[in-house]
Order: structure tokens, then C-alpha cells, then sequence
């Protein structure tokens, strides 16, 4: 009878760029790996030196010079375990996305990736190549062979099957995934049939934390060889996870594993913007956080978001009223400070808004007040919060969510301006959706029950509500979803019983805004398709469809 196998996967963020730190992490966690969990094998993401997607540092001879440098000090130290280290491998003018093997002091083998994403926000042709004489990676441990495949290998049938083809009882999978939603119901289907097909058992191991617009959220996963899939360790948490391998019967009993307690739409999508938030600002140096509180849905819940993300007496909140700014608005968003702990400040901005209509009332001569007025209100707001950032420190978030983003209904250098845009991937009916969410969560409500309430406004002028300028945020995110998620066109949409007329303005407002979205700050991306890194559309173009 063969003893099992003790596997410790490392969920843990590995910064881009930071090569010197990741490895002195990897070779410190290979050793507590062996000393604290009597583990046999230790596995780390996928480029795990080099931190994921390193983009374009991967054209700098230096940087692979760094990388490949600190894998061999790392394998220097392996000794009485064995670790399975991802790292970007450059052979003369070819550059590979490799795992290497480390048992004993040095490198023992290495597998190149053989299925490279190009597609969404993978650019790994661009950057890699693919083996033409590659062969499968299966090493012994104790009298367990163990293969190696890394993440997009893991969707093409060919490369576990000759693995298997190897001698493969379990393969271990360093992965950087980045979460969208949907993705572990489809991910734990294509584990159970791949597991199935090959009778190989898989651990799978993914990368977590923020890196600029996309957050990877770990929730690693073991699957044994019958197409048994076990519930995945939380996500956007940094945890080691170890299991035991029963060679004979090719499944899995956890010894050290964190369940996700909550694996809810909602609850995802609200741990993956919060975790995207902090270590948007932690990795760029910022501590604080700026929002500018209205008293509105999007303006409260980015609050509630940075709160749990930094700690109440790392973010201000700055209330800016002007001559339309309602009471209630007002009341709201210093209710919600008060129940968040958040110091709030209040500047009103009638002073210098008047003060530019003064400066351009010769230039205005003989022309009705217009859209042009609101906008200067929201720049107001936007140039002095941007103040408050510049002085006292901090990143400005900005408030604007994929609604406002898809049509255009966000002023260019006003309410978009700050640094990172929490809610950016939202459709404002998902907006409203995890606020209700939220309030439900630990205790008090962290946003007050009348902003949900009330229907939504910009308050640049008297009256105003967004449904004036807007279809309803149902139907409107409705067209949305098709066109800009679904890449449906103009006719798919109207066949699925849309108005066509309303549709027709829709993709008007959404195509004539790009110029806007170019310039819009990074945010999380967590939906299917998301505007910026994943959906990249000319700015000057005229296909209607």
C-alpha cells in the first residue's frame, strides 16, 4: 500500500515585477511548506517569479535575466521537498511560460505551456511561444508520478491526456486566472470532465489579488480522478491549502483547507472589487482613499467598498453641494458617514462655479444655458477633490459605473476624475443589486435604505433625474448586457423584443462615448466583458451593426 502524497498549494499574490521579493517569499513558504505542514510537494501560481500578466517587462532583457536568476537561488534551497515554481524561461530569442521542477538543490525539470490564451485579456502570444518538441512534465515522489500542465492547458483535452499517457496519477496546476463571474461553475465542470476522461486526479492552484484592472481571486480547487470535484478554498484570500493524495484510489482528503462561505453572485463580485481596491492603492503607494459623496447610490456604495477595503480612518468622504443639491442628499450622505465611521468634509462649490461662469460670461454672450453648465459643475467638484488628493495624499476614487460608462452619461475631467474606478464593471441595476446585498452582511446597514430608495439623480439641475436623459436602468442594462457582453447586434437586440427605437439611441450613445473610455481610469474588471483591457474598440469608427 502507498502512503498518500501531502500537496501544499501556495494561494497567495505574487506582485508583478517585484522578482527579488517573490522569491524570497517562494523560498521561505517552500521551507514552512516541508517544516510546518510536512508537505512533500509545494506548488506556486503560474509565473509565480515574475508576478502575472508582467506584460511588457517581458521585452526587457534585464527582467529575464532577474527572473531567471532568482529560480536557480530558489532551487539552491529546495531540499527534502519538492516545488513546482512558474516562471517566464528565455532561451536566446524564445521565451517560454514554464513550471520548473526543484527537488535537491538544483532544477530538475521544466514544462512549457502549450496552450497559450490570445484572447479577452491574455496577450501570451504576443510574449510566448509554444514548444514544437515539448513533452509532457511527470516526475516521481515517493513512488507517485506527478505531472505538470499551467492553467489554458487545462482547457484543451490533449495535454492532461499525455500527461496521463506518462504515467500521471495526479497532475498539479499552477494557474493565473482572473475571476469574472460565472467562472467556477464552468471551471468545476471542465475539471470534472477532464479528470473523468484522463483519470488523472488534478490539484489546482490559482493565483489571488489585485493587479491593476483585473483581480484573481485563488479559490484553488481539488478534483480527484473520478470527476469528484471538491468545494474550492475561499477566494480573494491569501491561504496556504493542503491535501493529502491517496495514489490508489487517485482522490483527495483535505488536511488544511478553507471553505468559501459564501460563494453568492453578489458576495463574489463585492470581495473582488474590494480586493482590487486594495491593492490597487497598496501597490502604488497609496494608504487613503478620497470619494465624493452625493448622497447617491454609485457615490455610497464606492464609499462602503473602500471602507471595507482600507479601514474607515484610511478614506474622507467629501460632500460638494451646489444651488441643486436636494436636503435629503445631503442628510444621506452624512448618515452613512456617521454609521461607517468615515470623516467627512463639506465644500460647497457655488463660490468657484460662479466664479467660471463669471470668467466665461463675455465668451458665453447670447447662448442658452445648456448641458455645458452642468458639466462645469461636475468639473468643479472634480478639480477640488483632486486638490484634496494632491495635498494631503491619497487616491481619488471615482464613482462612475458601466452604465454611465457605456453612454456616455459621465463628464470627462468631473465625475470621472480619480485613479481607480471601483464600480466601473457594474451596471448600475448590479449597483443597486450589492448594495442590497451588502446592508445584509454584518450587522447595520453600511448604506443608508434611502438612497436605494430614491431614484436616481445627478442634481446639476433643478429636478433632474436620470431617467430624463436615460431609458429606464432596466431596459437600458438589458440592451447593455447584449450588445456590449453578449456582442449582439442592433437586430439580434430588437428581435429579443427591444424597442427600436430606444435601442437605436443606446449603441448611438455607446459608440459615440469610446473617446470618453479611453481616457476613464482602471477599475475591476469582473464581468464577462469588461471595458478597457478586455473590450478595445477604435475610436474612430463607423460600422453600425
Amino acid at each position: 500500500m502507498t502512503d498518500p502524497l501531502r500537496i501544499a498549494l501556495a494561494q497567495f499574490d505574487f506582485p508583478v515585477g517585484d522578482v527579488g521579493r517573490n522569491a524570497e517569499r517562494i523560498a521561505e513558504m517552500i521551507a514552512q511548506a516541508r517544516d510546518e505542514f510536512g508537505a512533500q510537494v509545494v506548488v506556486f501560481p503560474e509565473l509565480a517569479i515574475s508576478g502575472y500578466p508582467p506584460e511588457d517587462l517581458l521585452m526587457r532583457p534585464s527582467f529575464l535575466i532577474d527572473c531567471e536568476a532568482a529560480l536557480m537561488q530558489i532551487a539552491k534551497d529546495v531540499h527534502g521537498i519538492v516545488a513546482v515554481v512558474g516562471w517566464p524561461e528565455s532561451a536566446g530569442s524564445v521565451l517560454y511560460n514554464s513550471a520548473s521542477v526543484l527537488r535537491g538543490g538544483k532544477l530538475e525539470r521544466t514544462y512549457r505551456k502549450r496552450e497559450l490564451p490570445n484572447y479577452n485579456v491574455f496577450d501570451e502570444r504576443r510574449y510566448f511561444h509554444v514548444d514544437p518538441d515539448g513533452e509532457p512534465c511527470v516526475f516521481e515522489v515517493d513512488g507517485v508520478p506527478v505531472g505538470v500542465v499551467i492553467c489554458e492547458d487545462l482547457w484543451f483535452a490533449e495535454p492532461l491526456a499525455a500527461t496521463a499517457a506518462a504515467g500521471a496519477a495526479v497532475a498539479v496546476v499552477p494557474n493565473a486566472s482572473p475571476y469574472d463571474r460565472g467562472k467556477h461553475r464552468q471551471r468545476d465542470a471542465l475539471l470534472a470532465e477532464r479528470t473523468r476522461e484522463s483519470g488523472v486526479a488534478l490539484a489546482y492552484v490559482n493565483v489571488v489579488g489585485g493587479q491593476d484592472a483585473l483581480v484573481f481571486d485563488g479559490a484553488s480547487v481539488v478534483a480527484d480522478a473520478d470527476g469528484t470535484v471538491h468545494p474550492a478554498a475561499v477566494a480573494f484570500d491569501d491561504h496556504w491549502l493542503v491535501v493529502d493524495f491517496d495514489p490508489e484510489r487517485r482522490a483527495f482528503t483535505p488536511v488544511v483547507w478553507v471553505d468559501d462561505g459564501d460563494e453568492s453572485i453578489d458576495a463574489l463580485a463585492w470581495r473582488a472589487v474590494v480586493r482590487g481596491t486594495r491593492d490597487y492603492l497598496g501597490k502604488n503607494g497609496f494608504g487613503k482613499a478620497w470619494v465624493g459623496l452625493s448622497g447617491g447610490i454609485d457615490s455610497s456604495v464606492v464609499l462602503a467598498m473602500a471602507v471595507d477595503a482600507l479601514g474607515a480612518e484610511n478614506v474622507t468622504a467629501v460632500r460638494l453641494p451646489s444651488r441643486f443639491t436636494a436636503g435629503l442628499s445631503n442628510d444621506l450622505a452624512a448618515e452613512q458617514c456617521e454609521a461607517l465611521g468615515v470623516r467627512m468634509l463639506t465644500i460647497p462649490i457655488e463660490q468657484p462655479f460662479q466664479g467660471f461662469l463669471d470668467a466665461l460670461s463675455e465668451a458665453f454672450e447670447g447662448k442658452e444655458g445648456d448641458v455645458t453648465e452642468e458639466n462645469l459643475q461636475s468639473r468643479t467638484r472634480g478639480a477640488i477633490l483632486m486638490a484634496l488628493s494632491n495635498k494631503h495624499g491619497g487616491l481619488l476614487l471615482t464613482t462612475g459605473n458601466k452604465s454611465e460608462y457605456a453612454v456616455g452619461y459621465a463628464t470627462i475631467y468631473g465625475d470621472m476624475c480619480g485613479g481607480y474606478a471601483p464600480i466601473k464593471d457594474l451596471y448600475k441595476t448590479e449597483v443597486f443589486g450589492l448594495a442590497k446585498w451588502r446592508n445584509t452582511v454584518g450587522g447595520a446597514p453600511v448604506i443608508p435604505p434611502g438612497v436605494i430608495d430614491r431614484p436616481p439623480s445627478a442634481e446639476l439641475r433643478a429636478g433632474q433625474l436620470d431617467q430624463d436623459s436615460l431609458p429606464p436602468y432596466d431596459v437600458l442594462d438589458a440592451i447593455l448586457r447584449r450588445f456590449v457582453d453578449l456582442e449582439q447586434s442592433r437586430d439580434e437586440i430588437v428581435a429579443a423584443g427591444f424597442d427600436a427605437l430606444v435601442v437605436d439611441r443606446v449603441l448611438h450613445l455607446v459608440r459615440i462615448s469610446e473617446w470618453k473610455r479611453h481616457q476613464a481610469a482602471p477599475g475591476p474588471k469582473i464581468s464577462r466583458r469588461a471595458f478597457g483591457r478586455e473590450r478595445r474598440y477604435p475610436i474612430s469608427n463607423r460600422y453600425i451593426g
